[in-house]
């Protein structure tokens, strides 16, 4: 359902929900994180320019422009069969992931300790760790196993994309982060999936599980992918004083008659993962809205970013959550990035040597050209080890 993104963002921001304060827009190519398909929300009437070329249709006879008709008839039912297509590699998406269900369900059994994996098991793993290392220490015999801690939190953190969004504070609620599960829209219902985010007591809120809800629209788009429509998440029940997507600051407050001296209390908002859960609204199709043109930019890349977020945790994290707990999935992810920098890069490799030459006859050199590297995400381009604990099990 998704492709492949190049980033380029030496720096890539958190997202800004609508409850926080605005910042730059939120980079649409942020680290590690795939493009989604989403509906353009600015007014392009506005911005085309009027096409100054001949309409090619006005040197079309009658008969041709009959005959032009019988084409886009024929079109149609060429995009009907399309569409249809689409539909039932969605179904078939669907009828697949409820085959895998028993198989997330024996990872988490197995992560949380609630039943240890089989010697069968145990010996796949190896083979397959053998595979993708040759250096690979086999384990010395024995049956005795563990729950793994910090599962769910370094496997987020070693996303590319996702891991720059987990703050330190963030990281505290999240090591009680027990499993992340994937669900989709009922039969007849709009297209869409879930992701739930179960979680164990903790002193951060009162929720068990915190949940996201991305739908589609319900028509294909031109390009034949389902378009983004809106998603929505869990209100989350912060325990007092542990919002950890607000700072708290003190500050004195005088009284202008008697003098007096008094602490007042300020929340503002911050950056945190616990956003996720809080995402922009789109503004509605039939709806007049105030904001300008910049306004509607930084929202539809807020948009766009927030999409991103979800169909990685669908399509990658969920999926692959044991290759980004022990970092193998980095190696992948940084590949991409690398071949699409190089790829979109490479023209300008003349412009950088023109530029060196420059520079050699400028008294500070500090306007040469320099190639950019590819953004840096969490662990990009190495492999980033389990938590200490986990190994010494």
């Amino acid at each position: 359902m998704t492709s492949s993104l190049s980033i380029n963002a030496s720096d890539p921001t958190a997202p800004t929900p609508q409850n926080t304060p605005s910042v730059n827009a939120a980079p649409i190519a942020q680290a590690g994180l795939s493009r989604p398909t989403v509906p353009d929300i600015q007014e392009d009437a506005e911005d085309v320019e009027e096409d100054e070329t001949e309409d090619p249709l006005a040197a079309l006879s009658v008969e041709q422009k009959r005959s032009l008709a019988g084409l886009l008839g024929v079109q149609v039912k060429q995009n009907e069969l399309q569409n249809q297509f689409k539909r039932e590699v969605w179904e078939l998406e669907k009828k697949y992931f409820e085959l895998t269900k028993p198989l997330f369900e024996r990872r988490t059994a197995i992560i949380s300790g609630t039943a240890p994996p089989t010697a069968e098991e145990i010996a796949a793993g190896e083979v397959q760790a053998k595979k993708d290392d040759d250096e690979h220490e086999p384990l010395p015999a024995g049956e005795e196993t563990a729950p793994i801690t910090n599962f769910w939190l370094t496997a987020l953190r070693n996303h590319i994309g996702i891991g720059d969004l987990v703050t330190d504070r963030d990281a505290d609620a999240l090591k009680h982060l027990t499993d992340v599960r994937l669900s989709y829209t009922a039969e007849g219902e709009q297209p869409g999936f879930k992701l739930a985010f179960y979680f164990s007591p903790n002193e951060f809120f009162e929720n068990e599980v915190l949940e996201k809800t991305y739908l589609y629209k319900p028509e294909i788009d031109y390009s034949g992918d389902f378009m983004y429509d809106r998603s929505r998440g869990t209100d989350i029940q912060w325990k007092e004083e542990k919002d950890l997507t607000k700072e708290f600051e003190v500050k004195k407050q005088r009284n202008k008659n008697t003098n007096r001296v008094r602490l007042v209390r300020k929340a503002r908002p911050t950056e945190s993962f616990f956003n996720f859960f809080s995402p922009p609204e789109p503004p509605a199709e039939d709806d007049e809205t105030d904001l300008d043109e910049e306004q509607l930019e930084e929202l539809e890349s807020r948009l766009e970013l927030d999409y991103q977020i979800g169909e990685d945790i669908k399509e990658r994290v969920i999926p692959r959550a044991v290759d980004y707990f022990t970092g193998k999935a980095l190696e992948y992810d940084a590949e991409e990035m690398d071949d699409d920098d190089f790829d979109s890069d490479d023209s300008d490799d003349d412009d950088d040597e023109d530029d060196d030459d420059d520079e050699d006859d400028s008294e500070d050199g500090d306007n040469a050209a320099k190639r950019r590297a590819p953004g840096k995400g969490r662990g990009e381009g190495k492999k980033i080890e389990a938590p200490e604990e986990c190994k010494q099990q």
